[in-house]
């Protein structure tokens, strides 16, 4: 579904990650004590937004990048993917 998505603007599309279904410990957590991933893959990325002269400032991330990003970022476009601004990207993984 999204694999001719592009974003606009500073707009960057995200599928979330799964989240671990264990504890360092060995207990399991069931899926109703879980919540949504906060971290996630870029898989496309808008041009970036334009400044006050028209110039466009590019994106920092890339495609492939994992990120983290806040629990209210984005737009939620199905179970996993979501739609967030750089400015609700917290940093890059690695």
């Amino acid at each position: 579904m999204f694999e001719k998505f592009r974003p606009l603007a500073d707009r960057v599309l995200v599928q979330r990650l799964e989240e671990e279904t264990m504890t360092a410990s060995g207990i399991i957590i069931p899926d109703a004590a879980k919540e949504k991933a906060q971290t996630g893959k870029v898989l496309a990325v808008g041009a970036g937004k334009l400044d006050e002269k028209g110039n466009r400032i590019p994106v920092q991330v890339k495609i492939g990048d994992v990120i983290y990003f806040g629990k209210y970022s984005g737009t939620e476009l199905g179970d996993d993917h979501l739609i967030i601004r750089e400015d609700e990207i917290l940093g890059i993984v690695g």
